[in-house]
């Protein structure tokens, strides 16, 4: 792996150093920071020329600078006349934004898409997109990682009983299923509705069975938790024993902390896709780390082989 090089941004380096540390790599050298007038710069200290380049970089808080960070980034390794540029990007904020749902609204994933392919990105590789069709926004190839193998590990060890599955909403029931099979659980479906453009939804009800059953309710992200909590509510009035919350990416934003902690659920289980902060950890959570997960897809990656291994 002498022509292997990994380099962060600032969004989440812990995971960086942790991806390096499987990797059995030092983490690049770079400097990015952003001057008193807002301008980020960037200078990569180590010789990446001829080189095979990752830049690990999620769109977290604050989301536009992360952004800004790794099209930065992939320009100066461009410009250093890297041989490949893979921008790796944990969790891809904007997936909200893949289609055109009303009236003179932008398609924001597919104009990001765009930045990172201009900015001279080869490939991009990334873990549990919003929806799937932001796939195909790029003309690069893109590598969606699950973190279900991850999730389902650690939620089969717990050995809960009588478990069902519960999709936060229809249009995660795809990806609950697959979830669903590896635990060999029943799926059961929240139906909800979407009251306006500042993210409020309604749950409706249920399509399952959770009576008397423990309820596991899964979604690609938690946000403010809005839905979420009232899921939990919902599945609670129908019955279950007991409530567990798993999500891969743990945003956590605006009034989340405190709605979850009111909740009535077991444990919130995310993982470390984007960072989470001391003061947004509540006891009943847990946070499982994609960096193996990440790291093996690096190097299958760099060594062109098949990243569907990871999944077998």
């Amino acid at each position: 792996m002498d022509d292997l090089c990994v380099f962060s941004g600032n969004a989440n380096r812990a995971l960086a150093v942790a991806i390096c540390r499987h990797l059995r790599i030092p983490l690049g050298d770079a400097d990015v920071f952003q001057f008193s007038n807002e301008n980020i710069f960037v200078k990569i200290n180590n010789n990446v020329r001829e080189r095979d380049v990752f830049v690990i970089q999620p769109f977290s808080t604050p989301v536009n600078r992360s952004i800004m960070e790794l099209l930065i980034m992939i320009d100066a390794l461009k410009r250093a006349s890297a041989t490949r540029i893979t921008a790796v990007i944990p969790y891809y904020a904007y997936g909200r934004t893949d289609k055109k749902d009303q009236p003179r609204v932008p398609i924001t994933a597919r104009l990001i898409a765009d930045c990172i392919t201009v900015a001279g990105a080869h490939r991009v590789l990334t873990v549990d997109m919003h929806a799937g069709q932001i796939q195909g926004f790029f003309n690069i190839p893109v590598d969606e990682l699950t973190a279900q193998i991850i999730q389902a590990r650690y939620i089969a060890q717990k050995d809960l009983p009588d478990l069902t599955v519960v999709s936060a909403d229809e249009g995660f029931a795809k990806k609950a299923r697959q979830l669903a099979d590896r635990l060999k659980a029943p799926l059961a479906i929240v139906e909800k509705r979407r009251l306006d453009n500042d993210g409020r939804m309604e749950a409706m009800g249920i399509i399952g069975n959770v009576k008397d059953r423990t309820a596991l309710i899964v979604d690609d992200e938690i946000d403010t938790a809005g839905s979420l909590t009232q899921a939990v509510r919902v599945v609670h009035e129908q019955g279950a024993r007991a409530v567990y919350c798993c999500a891969t990416h743990g945003i956590f934003s605006g009034p989340a902390i405190e709605r979850l902690s009111k909740a009535n659920i077991e444990e919130i289980i995310v993982t470390d896709t984007v960072p989470l902060p001391e003061a947004k950890r509540l006891p009943n959570m847990t946070v499982l780390s994609v960096a193996e997960l990440l790291a093996g897809a690096i190097s299958r990656i760099h060594d062109g082989r098949s990243v569907t291994e990871l999944f077998r």
